[in-house]
């Protein structure tokens, strides 16, 4: 177990370089200028070659690759172009909201999929099969945008039960920023007012970025599942008297949950970075919002990080998940 735990971490490691080279030489072959980019057009030749030396943009494409990956090794990500400060800073500032986003989104897709994609497979070809099906199959194909509008303009402009956006109403005053979540830094401050604002905010951006996952995970574990009930070890469970919720849990879903915690390590790294249109909709200060107005301006090293952090987020998670394998299947070992 120990022996395959390292040789993952050496994947991940592989995965990590192999991100960095490509985004650094993606961002490199760019017709772009970054000089010109950082200073803007009216910007003297001095100060444009000052600007290259300063960065290393005079030497070879190599050499700056080499350059670049030495600052990365010592946690230095560059400086932002448009905040003007370190990556590194911008990302610790950033990412903690599109983690608190991400993981309720992610609760959502679970309370959502999970138990819809059962019902379904309990009840083959029935309306509630029919019903499932067709709601996971709007949900699917329903637009992130669309989906963010419609319930702005009905949740919060027309009914009031909602905020708009943001993490916070402009009257509430945040807590000590201990962890970035704002939820948890609420309760940790015992700030209830804080915490229960913080989570009406959550709710409405939570749900349309949970709802897509949710139709997936809900069509997964019907497929699963009917799968699984059809085995002759689960006639043999009814056979014996076994309840019908042992059945269901104990045997059934148990077994079919290999596929389904595959797809949820996928779609928990598709949340961490596929929150670009439900951060910008709803002015949510996270990652995806931060790299929509870098991209927009140029800024090559904040995208570089981002993309960086993104990729890292989806090796760590990629491991988490083949290591839980054994945990839930004992036919799995790693030798």
């Amino acid at each position: 177990m120990l022996s395959y735990f390292f040789r993952r971490l050496f994947f991940v490691v592989f995965v990590v370089w192999g991100v960095t080279f490509a985004t650094f030489f993606i961002a490199n072959v760019v017709p772009i200028d970054p000089a010109i980019a950082a200073l803007g057009d009216n910007a003297r030749e001095e100060q444009i070659r000052e600007f290259r030396e300063r960065y290393g943009l005079d030497k070879p494409i190599w050499q700056q690759y080499l350059i670049y990956m030495g600052r990365l090794l010592s946690g230095d990500l560059g400086n932002s172009l448009r905040t003007q400060r370190p990556v590194v800073e911008d990302l610790k500032e950033f990412f903690p909201a599109t983690l608190e986003l991400s993981v309720a989104a992610f609760l959502v897709t679970l309370l959502l999929g999970v138990p819809a994609g059962i019902l379904a497979a309990l009840q083959q070809n029935k309306a509630t099969d029919v019903t499932v099906r067709i709601l996971a199959l709007i949900g699917g194909a329903t637009p992130v945008f669309f989906l963010a509008v419609l319930l702005q303009y009905v949740l919060a402009r027309q009914l009031d039960l909602l905020p708009v956006q943001g993490r916070l109403d402009g009257f509430t005053f945040p807590p000590p920023r201990l962890t970035g979540l704002m939820g948890l830094d609420a309760l940790l401050a015992r700030d209830w007012a804080a915490f229960v604002d913080s989570l009406r905010h959550l709710v409405l951006p939570a749900f349309v970025l949970g709802l897509f996952s949710a139709a997936i995970l809900a069509r997964m574990t019907r497929a699963t599942m009917l799968e699984v009930l059809s085995q002759d070890y689960i006639r043999t469970a009814r056979a014996k008297g076994v309840p019908g919720r042992g059945v269901i849990f104990r045997h059934a879903l148990k077994n079919a949950s290999l596929p389904v915690l595959t797809l949820l390590g996928g779609l928990l790294g598709g949340l961490l970075s596929g929150a670009v249109l439900t951060e910008t909709i709803f002015s949510w200060p996270g990652i995806g919002r931060y790299v929509t107005q870098s991209a927009t301006s140029l800024d090559f090293p904040a995208v570089m990080g981002v993309t960086l952090l993104v990729g890292l987020v989806y090796a760590l998670i990629n491991l988490i998940v083949d290591l839980l394998y054994a945990f839930l299947d004992p036919r799995i070992r790693y030798a």
